[in-house]
């Protein structure tokens, strides 16, 4: 069996920004000519990432404009810390699981790259990158002009002396990371899009992926979530205000504005005054919570959203609290303050899945549920549940590994309306 090996970026991809550009709003924060400098930072990198400028120059230019010093790197590193993107947190089990396999390429430098991966189980020695040069005071006067990562192609050139022996799947946002597919040095390149977009990269890739959940899901690999949430379309219908519309997409949901992509809507957001009835929902079969600006005791059939197992939150005075609501049911699975579901409010757990069921309020469900979970050894670490006089909402957090045949044979209950991971 062939081994695998997963070459990720490190600036915009396994962090949200870029470093040396983080590093100049650092050390240049008292210059009289700040804002000018960073643009043209700014501009030296996004030229290099989109292959319009060579990276050596694109270095070489960036770095003699920093002025910067061990001392800034040293808030640097506190700062990238709380950088890292949301989707590579969240799954810091897959980098101990796959300590071996996982190596960052990087054109970036060492120095603030290994202490910012070295708590997620990277090695040190699977960290590729720049290294500094510093005068006696400690100033950053250059680099190691002998690095191959220094140099155009120079990710390429090092993966060709490396001479890895296996499948080479790329995450990156660049240029250079698209070079090494380009190059035939890996299998497939993945633009990793969470952070930046970058057009004439994403064209080129394999797969574009909007989160590390994504890469995970395609490649069969185990994740923090049970499905990705940039593949959960949020619709928007009608003049809803854009704090909640800019929230969820933040929080890594697709966002649409087109009604016909209802059909693949996993979230309506509604503005005040759209109707909701059976008509649209009708429209909506992957649909599993709606938030609705506004009250919608007018315009909403509750009812038959409930029977449906959809969830909906409104009347609420503030837009982003009807967004705030959505998400933490759909990431947590939270109902607190919904409109026509039980209340519940769920703490977070660790090493555990967690399963959202929404069944008729019938006796004998919740002894149903577990028989299944039972039949096939699965613990039960904990298991909450509500009704009200339609529905009974359980969330049951199990220790076993994401099994689809437990699945199949809860949705299987008479009874069940909906039955689903959510992580």
């Amino acid at each position: 069996m062939n081994k695998n090996y997963y070459i990720i970026d490190f600036d915009s991809t396994f962090t949200q920004v870029e470093a040396l550009d983080e590093l100049a709003r650092i050390s240049l924060q008292d210059h009289p000519e700040r804002e000018a400098i960073y643009k043209k930072i700014e501009d030296l990198t996004n030229l290099a990432m989109e292959g319009k400028l060579s990276f050596r120059e694109s270095l070489s230019g960036r770095v003699k404009l920093l002025e910067a010093s061990r001392e800034h790197l040293g808030l640097l590193i506190k700062h990238l810390k709380k950088q890292v993107s949301v989707s590579f947190s969240r799954n810091k089990k897959f980098f101990k699981h796959h300590a071996d396999d996982v190596l960052i390429v990087s054109g970036g430098f060492k120095e603030f790259i290994t202490p910012v991966v070295l708590p997620y189980h990277i090695k040190k020695e699977n960290i590729y990158a720049n290294t500094f040069v510093f005068d006696a005071d400690g100033k950053i006067i250059g680099f190691d002009e002998t690095n191959p990562l220094s140099d155009e192609g120079g990710k390429v050139k090092l993966l060709k002396d490396m001479q890895l022996s296996g499948d080479i799947y790329g995450i990156g946002d660049g240029h250079s990371d698209f070079q090494l597919k380009e190059f035939g040095m890996i299998k497939k390149f993945f633009a990793f899009t969470e952070n930046i977009r970058r057009k004439a990269v994403a064209e080129k890739a394999d797969h574009v992926t909007p989160s590390f959940d994504e890469f995970l899901y395609v490649n069969n690999l185990p994740s923090a979530l049970s499905y990705p949430k940039n593949r959960i379309t949020c619709v928007v219908v009608g003049e809803v205000e854009q704090e909640p519309v800019h929230f969820l997409k933040k929080d890594g949901f697709a966002i649409e504005t087109s009604q016909e992509a209802i059909g693949d809507a996993g979230i309506l957001l509604l503005a005040a005054g759209v109707k909701v009835d059976q008509a649209l929902l009708d429209q909506a079969p992957k649909l599993k919570v709606i938030g609705y600006m506004g009250n919608g005791s007018a315009h909403i059939d509750y009812d038959a959203c409930t029977t449906r197992g959809i969830v909906v939150f409104d009347n609420l005075k503030k837009p982003l609290s009807v967004a705030k609501r959505v998400a933490k049911f759909i990431n947590n699975g939270d109902t607190f303050k919904s409109s026509n579901f039980p209340h519940l409010q769920l703490p977070a757990v660790e090493n555990a899945h967690r399963l959202i069921g929404i069944h008729r309020n019938v006796p004998g469900m919740i002894a149903k549920v577990n028989q299944v979970f039972a039949e096939r050894g699965i613990n039960i670490i904990s298991q909450f549940l509500m009704t009200n006089d339609k529905i009974g909402y359980v969330i049951t957090d199990v220790t076993a590994e994401y099994d689809k045949q437990v699945l199949k044979g809860l949705k299987e209950i008479e009874g069940t309306i909906k039955f689903r991971y959510l992580y």
